[in-house]
């Protein structure tokens, strides 16, 4: 347990260390220490997505918790955007989710974000980890008649309804559309459809039936696949695809076409722009993004501040550069104006907005943007040593660099959440993007692929 955060919290296969109860048990204790730096009666907030392990997970990280003389108001399954919010709103000290976001359910995860709604800093990240590696947390023990109490708290989801509809123009509604909502039988699967319904949509919910194990299962945001089907079977407006913890959305348009987080991005910005509220003309993006989104915003005066991958780096440089849009092509969206972190069902309706002022559909606005031959190869590996460490891997990365030339690039990365190694590719066309990129994905395959299944 030398190193627990990554890139976005702690997360690993559940009831494999860091992901056990004895884990969950100290990070528990070492927030809720952290958190006593006034005195007052301290709380800290819990949520979850629909993981199986979830349960015994809340349950020793609320021990943990109790333990140090600080409460715990209990949430239930919630989307991470939704306790980030209730966090703030309840004016609670944390805010801990229990959910591995878009990985498979053997997975879990904790994140937790500080009493203002934003991801915890890396100082006390780094002291929850000290107290955690080194054991001293074990040392530090309130008496009988201070530790905590737990309470469920029952309108969790009525307040985060509320908070997402107030992010919707009072004067707009969504009668008269078809929309068709993949969950990902994750922590939307309550939420979503009510809120969707509520505003005036005809709403055909898919993959809303969580059973512990399901989550993520060829659904939500990165497989699209059945939601492709169910909007063209329907007649459907567009589709709305979340991953499993709600922080993430893929449109799909009204002819079936996938819409990815940068189209999404390209289209949200034009609208923001013509209403007169995107900030700077600014939005920042990643090197993940397209080049076909860069060349949509130079076409539209925007500039485009890259940030290193993950949202929480994303929100980072839009605070330093004061914007109010930022995202990547996965899907995380932030719109800083509305919540402080990426937010599926805030995006969805964002987007909504943009179709609606614009009078057009979204397979129309999704010509805003022509995407370079872009292809992305997620390799299971077993290690993650320095990639040009590997036998034959710099020259045949060179070759292809060379091969590109201008007219394309090569992005080889570790993801920061998973075993996973991401190839990707952009070309001029479709057949030298896949060449390349498979050439590149079986040398890394062959030196230190692993026989799990990547996402």
């Amino acid at each position: 347990m030398s190193k627990l955060f990554g890139t976005d919290g702690i997360r690993g296969i559940a009831n494999v260390a860091p992901m056990t109860v004895e884990s969950a048990l100290a990070i528990g204790r070492a927030t809720a220490h952290i958190c006593r730096r006034h005195e007052r009666r301290h709380r800290i907030v819990i949520g979850k997505d629909t993981r199986l392990s979830g349960y015994m997970l809340e349950n020793a990280l609320t021990a943990g918790i109790c333990s140090m003389g600080v409460d715990v108001l209990l949430l239930g399954p919630l989307p991470t955007p939704g306790i980030a919010f209730t966090t703030r709103s309840m004016r609670a000290d944390a805010g801990i989710v229990i959910s591995a976001s878009h990985n498979p359910y053997q997975d879990n995860g904790i994140k937790i974000f500080s009493g203002d709604g934003f991801k915890l800093s890396d100082e006390d990240e780094a002291e929850i980890e000290m107290l955690v590696s080194t054991g001293k947390i074990n040392d530090i023990r309130p008496t009988a008649d201070d530790v905590g109490r737990a309470q469920r708290i029952d309108d969790a989801i009525g307040r985060y309804i509320v908070f997402c509809k107030n992010t919707f123009p009072a004067d707009m509604d969504l009668e008269g559309m078809k929309i068709v909502l993949d969950c990902s039988n994750g922590a939307t699967y309550k939420v979503a459809p009510i809120i969707f319904q509520e505003l005036g949509a005809e709403v055909i919910a898919i993959h809303n039936k969580p059973d512990g194990r399901n989550i993520n299962a060829q659904c939500g945001s990165q497989h699209t696949g059945d939601l492709i089907v169910a909007v063209r079977d329907h007649q459907a407006d567009l589709g709305l695809a979340f991953d499993g913890d709600g922080d993430r959305l893929i449109g799909v348009d009204d002819t079936g076409t996938e819409i990815s987080g940068d189209f999404l991005l390209a289209i949200c910005a034009l609208g923001m722009r013509e209403a007169g509220v995107l900030k700077h003309d600014k939005v920042v993006i990643t090197c993940m993004a397209n080049v076909g989104l860069r060349r949509a915003f130079d076409r539209m005066g925007i500039t485009y501040p890259e940030a290193d991958v993950g949202d929480r780096n994303v929100l980072e440089l839009m605070l330093k550069e004061g914007a109010n849009l930022g995202g990547e092509q996965s899907g995380h969206i932030i719109f800083r104006d509305h919540h402080t972190t990426g937010d599926g069902i805030v995006s969805a309706l964002q987007l909504l907005v943009a179709i609606r002022l614009s009078g057009r559909r979204l397979s129309e606005l999704a010509t805003i943007m022509t995407p370079s031959p872009q292809v992305l190869i997620n390799i299971p590996v077993s290690d993650k040593p320095a990639l040009d460490s590997l036998p034959g891997y710099s020259d045949a990365l060179a070759r292809a660099v060379a091969e590109l030339g201008t007219a394309g690039r090569v992005l080889n990365r570790y993801s920061g959440t998973q075993a996973i190694c991401r190839v990707m590719v952009e070309a001029a066309t479709d057949d030298s993007a896949h060449r390349i990129a498979s050439t590149l994905a079986e040398l890394i395959r062959n030196a230190i692929g692993s026989d799990e299944k990547g996402c």
